[in-house]
């Protein structure tokens, strides 16, 4: 990445003021000056958000927007992780909740296969010493674990106005953009605030609004308007802004600097700042003059936010040679001037009164509006925005050159009588040629294809730059040639590259002006004779998905701005879903077993038709089917309803058929069955509309199925005991013998009620299908949820069959004993 690169460089700051998060207390609260009062600062916004839930591999996005007389931004958000350092290292980034900053677009930790590193030593707070180590990260994001509570102040010393987002993911990873047959994980609560401080007028600066800027602007400027003299035949005038501070003098000592503000509102060749007229006032020296020439007259300048020492985007001693910015960024620049140990220039002589006086001098160097370079000798065009019809994709769209040498409506158009034909000094056989587009700041969420397609070879190199013109020096994303390009950034994505085709995406761009440049050969110094077709185009998701998702469009969590992303099918995963992650062999597979596995409802469904409990049997058969339909449409074989209802089918029976297996166990009549049947349902499919994929519903659904084998078994009591239900004989003659007595009949009976191996098999079969359901991952839920299918239709067989004869009688203690078991008659007789 080109040093000068100045896209990001806002990242730094907030990296390391971001790890100084509260591991303590509460997080909404900041300690606030007794003397806050008096600086002019007061609330520009303050967005609350309420308790939001993130289940497995979802996220949600928060836009912050900080306008140029921002003082602060504070954030503050508490979460119910309970992530500590050592457990930090055991956890997959699949399952791992993070939260990432960007600026300008929305953040997206999983579109580079790059491995998150160094998260450990991010968790806790680290010192300013360290913050020299993160100086080299560009056009990127920065993560970190979350944490239980956070809180942090940002101020406009620190960061850049701008959009910025904030980004919580629970899980990241080509599975986040699957569609997934179920999610099994941790979920995870965050709750918060952002709120954002501003300055009365843009002329203060600061945490607290208590530094004054001296804007920069050309009310005592001179020549205002340059023709260069000396032009060459080839060469078209440049226009050169050259102006002068509104004071002649300025004069400061080395104890602290002076900002000024430059706001540059084009796009600009060349930003020149010098110094001029640089002497010390105050204590004469001894040689008796007041030259300048050893004073040390460092101006730091920064894009956006206040420059230090340590911190800025370009530095240099002005005093000895101009500070030049080539291909400076379009926006607010801050300039600070500090003078280094005057007292020490010339030993003891002078005292620390002595102040630098100074005259501040810059130039700002612009082509005419289709010109660009140094010498204004190459081409540069703005290319026109054309929307695209599409209604369910917002914001899409395609670009062509406003010229009137090509007349090409379609999203292509030819290079060749496009691109620049003079080189650079007439020293070498390149030129440049630029193309400038605007995307829309609703449009963020969105991504820019390039493609380029020569009938031969293309001898383009590619240099994109947000806000000014790209440069060999100065760049965003680049693409060279085939082993040279910026696919290792994280927003970059090269789909193609080979001879005659090039295409690649600038993910998740930010809105505003963009600029791309193409380093060629000079025409004229050229005789090839190549067909070049370029488009430039907005699409919501790369490549379409890559023809296996869907592309969705959503508003983030504070409604600002719209963003998209690809839903995947069940066999890929990715930003793009371009990573297969179930090959077709596999898919046909997880389908055989999903589907096949739903046979094992055949087992109790014929047991039931044996037995003649035809509601039972009805019951089986239908969840098998609803079963085998609905897994059909979840791995995407076919699909015979809709994929709620069929969801709502299969998880409504599989629970009415294991409850009511429990309450067939109780020897009750049918109208008492039909009624635990008809509450069990009322139940049963609340439960299947509200969270059919909740992993305590198989408690819920066993506590159901167990309570209702109770009931049944008092119904049955009652009905066998009704004449010492409340018999005042039976409360009178009741004594601990007869008590026991009962006890003991009433085990007697449970014993001859049950074929115990069979409860215990089923018991154990149960057993089965609970571990398997626990053991459902979103990896490996194709096999494990076959098992339950097994597990739980055998589980039921057992138990159906584990139910022993009834026993026809009224009375615990027969008299002689030889009373015959008899299989009672639900039905009477009639005389």
């Amino acid at each position: 990445m080109a040093k000068n690169s100045m896209l990001g460089g806002s990242y730094l700051i907030l990296c390391d003021f971001i790890l100084f998060t509260c591991f303590c207390g509460q997080c909404f609260s900041y300690e606030v000056q007794d003397d806050a009062a008096s600086y002019n600062s007061f609330t520009l916004s303050s967005f609350t958000y309420s308790k939001t839930e993130l289940k497995p591999y979802e996220w949600r996005y928060i836009r912050a927007d900080l306008p140029p007389w921002f003082s602060s931004m504070s954030i503050a958000l508490e979460s119910n992780v309970g992530l500590d350092l050592g457990s930090i290292k055991k956890v997959p980034k699949s399952s791992l909740p993070l939260i990432c900053f960007r600026e300008g677009s929305p953040p997206l930790p999983d579109a580079t296969n790059a491995p998150l590193t160094d998260l450990g030593k991010d968790f806790v707070s680290i010192s300013n010493a360290s913050f020299g180590r993160m100086q080299g990260l560009q056009n990127g994001e920065l993560c970190y674990p979350m944490q239980k509570n956070m809180s942090v102040k940002l101020t406009n010393e620190q960061i850049s106005p701008g959009s910025w987002y904030l980004g919580l993911f629970n899980g990241i990873g080509p599975m986040r953009t699957r569609s997934k047959m179920i999610s099994r994980g941790p979920t995870y609560f965050f709750s918060g605030n952002v709120s954002v401080e501003g300055c009365a007028t843009s002329m203060l600066w600061g945490q607290y609004c208590n530094q004054t800027i001296e804007p920069l602007s050309c009310v005592d400027s001179y020549n205002l308007t340059e023709n260069l003299s000396g032009i060459k035949p080839n060469q078209t005038a440049e226009n050169v802004v050259s102006c002068r501070n509104s004071y002649e003098n300025s004069c400061q000592g080395d104890s602290k600097p002076k900002i000024y503000s430059l706001d540059l509102v084009g796009i600009a060749e060349q930003l020149t700042i010098m110094a001029t007229n640089v002497a010390f006032n105050g204590t004469p020296l001894s040689n008796g003059t007041g030259s300048g020439s050893g004073i040390i007259l460092m101006c730091y300048a920064r894009h956006g936010a206040m420059p230090l020492a340590t911190l800025h985007d370009y530095s240099g001693n002005i005093n000895n040679a101009a500070l030049v910015i080539r291909s400076p960024q379009v926006g607010r620049w801050y300039i600070a001037i500090q003078p280094v140990n005057i007292s020490r220039v010339f030993g003891a002589v002078l005292d620390t009164s002595t102040k630098v006086c100074y005259s501040l001098d810059w130039q700002v160097h612009q082509c005419p509006v289709d010109k660009a370079g140094l010498n204004c000798t190459w081409e540069r065009y703005m290319l026109q925005t054309v929307l695209r019809k599409n209604p369910s994709v917002p914001f899409e769209s395609f670009y062509r050159p406003v010229s009137g040498k090509v007349s090409s409506d379609s999203a292509n158009f030819p290079l060749e009588p496009l691109l620049s034909n003079s080189s650079n000094g007439d020293k070498s056989d390149v030129a440049w040629t630029y193309f400038l587009l605007d995307i829309p700041y609703g449009a963020t969420g969105g991504n820019v294809h390039i493609r380029l397609t020569s009938d031969a070879k293309v001898y383009f190199e590619i240099y994109a730059k947000y806000g000014g013109l790209p440069s060999l020096d100065s760049w965003d994303y680049f693409y060279a040639n085939t082993s040279s390009s910026s696919n290792g950034s994280m927003f970059f994505k090269l789909y193609d590259s080979s001879d005659e085709t090039v295409s690649f995406y600038i993910l998740y761009a930010r809105g505003g002006t963009w600029s791309f440049g193409l380093r060629h050969q000079n025409p004229a110094n050229s005789g090839s004779k190549n067909q070049t077709t370029m488009s430039i185009s907005l699409e919501r998701c790369p490549k379409r998905c890559s023809s296996h998702g869907t592309c969705q469009s959503v508003v983030d969590a504070s409604g600002l701005a719209l963003y998209s992303y690809c839903y995947c099918d069940r066999d890929h995963g990715g930003f793009d879903c371009g990573v297969e992650i179930v090959s077709h062999q596999g898919h046909i597979w997880q389908s055989i077993f999903l589907i096949a596995s739903n046979a094992a409802a055949v087992l109790p469904a014929y047991w039931a038709l044996r037995q003649k409990a035809f509601a039972e049997w009805v019951l089986f058969t239908s969840s098998g089917i609803s079963s085998g339909l609905y897994h059909a449409c979840d791995v995407g074989t076919w699909c015979a309803l809709s994929f709620h209802v069929l969801q709502f089918m299969d998880f409504w029976l599989s629970f009415m058929a294991v409850v009511s297996t429990f309450v067939y166990l109780a020897a009750i009549d049918e109208v008492s069955k039909r009624t635990i049947h008809t509450v069990v349902a009322i139940l049963t499919g609340l439960m299947a509309e509200t969270g059919p994929t909740r992993s305590r519903n198989i408690v819920f659904v066993i506590a159901i199925g167990i309570s209702g084998l109770l009931i049944g078994w008092l119904i049955e009591f009652c009905t066998n005991y009704r004449s010492y239900s409340f018999s005042t004989e039976f409360c009178t003659f009741c004594s601990w013998q007869t008590i026991r007595e009962w006890l003991c009949n009433l085990v007697k009976k449970i014993i001859k009620c049950f074929r115990w191996g069979f409860v215990l098999a089923g018991f154990t079969a149960l057993a089965m299908a609970v571990i398997s359901w626990i053991l459902e991952s979103t990896e490996s839920y194709w096999i494990w949820h076959s098992v339950w299918h097994v597990s739980i239709y055998t589980s039921s067989l057992l138990f159906l069959c584990s139910k022993a004869k009834t026993i026809n009688s009224e009375n615990q203690s027969p008299p002689n004993g030889t009373y015959e078991l008899t299989r009672q008659d639900s039905f009477p007789r009639v005389e």
